[in-house]
């Protein structure tokens, strides 16, 4: 009985012990679970916290970074700003000097296509007046071509023109086709010379040969013409040497001019015979063209100046000798007057000697008696003490011609 209620006891205690237990592993398992669910609780805290952190951060990290990049933006609009407007300041000349030299292009573009203009314009004027030139020359080859009539006058008017051009008056300083001779000889041009001398000119010379020359097809026929151009100028120069202008006037120089109216007519012919010149001088003629002819009437012209300055100089010395003759006359009417004044001075001063002691003695004696004399006072009168300025350097000329003081000059 008492196994059983002992047994029972230990059973009930084992019973209540193992309620006992089992409430406390609940209980501990209730902690367990409140502790995991404090601890899940804590970490979604935890988790829940940082995430609002990191949101937060994120936020003020953003709003930051916002602020920091609206700074920055607006530094770098200011820096841009400031680096525009320095940049600026120093362009603005490098602005102007380019707009000055634009202005400056643009002018100089317009004055070229101005000048373009005006060149082209010159060009097309220099090509018509070629085209001129070259139809005038086809023109006169032509003509020259129909005879020596023509080559003649042609000759005569190339003359003609080089003593005009030279300063030569036609009729004064030259004449054309003067006879002499009683008719038998008629020079082209007689050249007056200072002093009264002259010399001949001759224009004729026959020009086909060279014509046909420059026609020529070949050099052989070519050469041909040429030399007997050389031969024809060459005979024209013996034709006018046996004239012998020069012995029928009086004041001439030995020799005639014989006129050849272009250089290279005459140097063609010079390159087929080079004595040419040498053979003219001995037969007393001077071959010319349009430039020596030019320079040797020059010379004619100076020799007219010089003698005009010498008459000039003798005129002067008349003019000179009878002006001196009129001053000789003024000077000696000047000296008589001069003389009359000195007279008249001593006249003067004789005249108020007399007055001061023989009148004015008398009349002051009337203020002395008290006699109105309605206030008027005598003056008083000095001698005139200046003298007359002699004619000392002109005295030679005095003594050269005095005339009387009434004479006229």
């Amino acid at each position: 009985m008492n196994a059983e209620i002992l047994l029972l006891v230990i059973t009930l205690a084992l019973a209540a012990a193992a309620v006992g237990l089992a409430v406390w592993a609940t209980a501990e398992r209730a902690r367990a679970d409140k502790a995991v669910l404090e601890a899940r609780l804590l970490r979604e805290q935890s988790a829940s916290g940082a995430e609002t952190l990191k949101a937060q951060a994120a936020l003020s990290a953003n709003a930051v970074a916002d602020e920091l990049v609206k700074r920055a933006t607006d530094t770098f609009a200011a820096q841009d700003r400031l680096v525009q407007a320095k940049l600026e300041a120093q362009l603005k000349p490098v602005a102007e000097t380019l707009e000055k030299f634009q202005l400056q292009v643009t002018a100089a573009e317009k004055a070229r296509a101005e000048e373009s203009g005006g060149l082209k314009a010159q060009i097309e004027q220099l090509l018509a007046a070629s085209t001129a030139t070259q139809d005038e020359a086809r023109k006169l080859s032509a003509a020259l071509r129909r005879g020596a009539g023509v080559q003649g006058r042609w000759g005569e008017q190339m003359l003609r023109n080089v003593l005009e051009m030279a300063g030569l008056k036609a009729r004064v300083d030259f004449e054309e086709q003067m006879v002499v001779d009683a008719g038998a000889l008629r020079p082209d041009v007689v050249v007056r010379l200072p002093g009264g001398g002259v010399f001949v000119i001759d224009a004729k010379c026959s020009l086909n040969a060279f014509l046909e020359a420059q026609d020529a097809l070949d050099e052989a026929a070519r050469e041909a013409g040429y030399a007997r151009h050389a031969q024809s100028v060459r005979a024209h120069m013996q034709s006018l040497a046996a004239k012998a202008y020069w012995e029928q006037f009086d004041a001439s120089p030995d020799f005639v001019v014989m006129f050849v109216p272009g250089d290279a007519f005459l140097a063609a012919a010079a390159e087929r015979i080079p004595d040419l010149y040498a053979q003219g001088m001995d037969r007393r003629v001077i071959l010319v063209t349009p430039s020596s002819l030019f320079a040797l009437c020059k010379a004619v012209v100076y020799g007219w100046r010089v003698e005009e300055q010498n008459l000039n100089a003798k005129q002067i010395v008349e003019l000179g000798r009878e002006l001196y003759k009129r001053i000789a006359a003024m000077a000696a009417h000047a000296q008589a007057m001069g003389k009359g004044l000195e007279t008249a001075v001593g006249r003067y001063n004789q005249f108020v000697g007399s007055l001061e002691s023989q009148v004015h003695t008398q009349a002051r004696r009337f203020e002395d008696l008290k006699v109105d004399h309605e206030g008027r006072q005598i003056p008083e009168l000095g001698p005139i003490e200046t003298g007359i300025r002699p004619l000392t350097k002109l005295a030679p000329a005095l003594t050269l011609a005095d005339p009387a003081p009434n004479s006229a000059p």
